[in-house]
């Protein structure tokens, strides 16, 4: 807590602590403060959705109809802990734990929200290669001013819900740290087949986060974030705006594989990325931060108010975009929502976001996960995001007043295919 700070630490804040610290004493001080009973989930999950991706139907939606995010995340990153190449027993096991996590908790933002993804390098075990509809490249930069390092698990596993302890209980079990689940006894557990990842570069292996009203504001206490304790009470997000427009989201149909041996799967980006906020809060007018967040002639007509919420389901971004180059020429700056806009195809959104806040290494960061029928759509849409043509079109610079790239550097990208349900158990490449 920085100097000055008197006030005690909110449910909210102790709770998203124990999140990122996790462990058998993390997980029973959440529990403590955690107290709600939560039900179980179905014996029978044979009505539960083939795609892993499927959580819409089951979120909780704002009175504009956009939908509301679990607000607890976790990235769990494996690796396959066995040699050659997964045996039938094996599956059954990790299909089995699965199914006892499934039947631990109902399926949805107040129970337990799960996914499975698997990276190239899972698939590179396989004497057989993906089939040639599947976009999984190896991560790699997207920008020329970025270096990540990329990530190379064998998979990731994202947990999310709206009670922290429910993910953390969900962590220990999966990995066979704890017997039971929601006083459930688990069937098997992961910690045969999987072991946690070692990433290079001394990456995390374990990543979380948060999105929502008030958590943001809790625990702005973090570097790369003004010691004003700037970030509003009302902000879901870090930099202080909604996100998650239903009309500026692709459709689960939309990023949903339609064919071959993955199809009903669909593939995800994670990036980490580390937020540099001093500027946006100390220096930067609210007209500045409005315009390169949505479009420079929103923010000059006032539509925007306080976080943007007065928007409804939609950033109006779509609005802005084939004007682009004419207002960062006006204007001298371009909006980030407006960039990605000109990303669609026939009119809508390519990739469905499920990004989240984090602080992990007691900086302020993003982890921001995207859904898409290929990594190809992402890679697009990260291209209309960095503004190469406007940058050389106008006197936006490459970073400086073109979006929010100034604010923001990529650390780590993976790649990762999320099968559906049926072959999301150490899957072959042609299950």
């Amino acid at each position: 807590m920085k100097p000055g700070r008197s006030r005690g630490v909110s449910r909210r804040e102790f709770v998203k602590a124990a999140v990122a610290i996790g462990g058998a004493s993390a997980l029973a001080a959440c529990q403590e403060r955690e107290s709600v009973e939560l039900s179980r989930g179905p014996d029978d999950l044979s009505g539960y959705p083939d795609r892993q991706h499927a959580w819409n139907a089951v979120l909780e939606t704002d009175e504009h109809g956009n939908d509301v995010p679990p607000r607890h995340h976790l990235l769990l990153y494996l690796d396959y802990a066995g040699d050659g190449t997964p045996a039938a027993g094996e599956r059954e096991t990790v299909e089995t734990a699965l199914q006892s996590v499934e039947r631990s908790y109902p399926r949805s933002n107040e129970g337990l929200l799960f996914t499975v993804g698997y990276g190239p390098a899972y698939f590179e075990r396989f004497d057989e290669a993906l089939p040639d509809g599947v976009d999984l490249p190896e991560p790699e930069a997207l920008a020329p001013f970025e270096n990540p390092t990329p990530d190379d698990p064998d998979a990731v596993v994202h947990l999310a819900s709206d009670y922290g302890k429910v993910v953390l209980a969900a962590e220990e079990a999966l990995l066979g740290e704890e017997s039971e689940l929601n006083g459930r006894e688990m069937d098997a557990d992961l910690s045969g087949a999987f072991e946690r990842a070692d990433l290079a570069d001394d990456g995390m292996a374990r990543r979380t986060g948060f999105i929502g009203d008030g958590l943001p504001a809790e625990n702005q206490d973090v570097a790369g974030i003004p010691d004003s304790e700037p970030v509003s009470e009302d902000a879901p997000l870090f930099m202080g705006f909604e996100s998650g427009f239903e009309k500026t989201q692709a459709s689960e149909d939309r990023v949903t594989i339609d064919e071959g041996p993955f199809a009903g799967g669909t593939t995800e980006h994670v990036s980490q990325i580390r937020l540099q906020l001093d500027q946006w809060y100390e220096q930067d007018s609210q007209y500045h931060r409005e315009a390169t967040m949505f479009c420079p002639v929103h923010a000059e007509e006032d539509r925007i108010e306080g976080t943007g919420e007065n928007l409804g389901n939609d950033s109006g971004a779509g609005e802005c975009a084939d004007d682009a180059v004419e207002h960062a020429r006006e204007y001298g700056k371009v909006g980030h929502a407006q960039k990605n806009a000109r990303a669609r195809r026939d009119g809508e959104p390519v990739i469905l976001r499920r990004d989240f806040d984090s602080t992990d290494g007691e900086r302020a960061r993003l982890h921001f996960l995207a859904l898409q029928s290929s990594i190809g759509d992402f890679v697009s849409t990260r291209a209309a995001m960095n503004g190469g043509d406007v940058a050389e079109e106008s006197a936006v610079g490459q970073r400086t007043n073109n979006g929010i790239l100034q604010y923001m550097t990529v650390e780590r990208r993976g790649n990762y295919l999320l099968p559906p349900r049926e072959s999301r158990a150490l899957p072959t490449p042609r299950p």
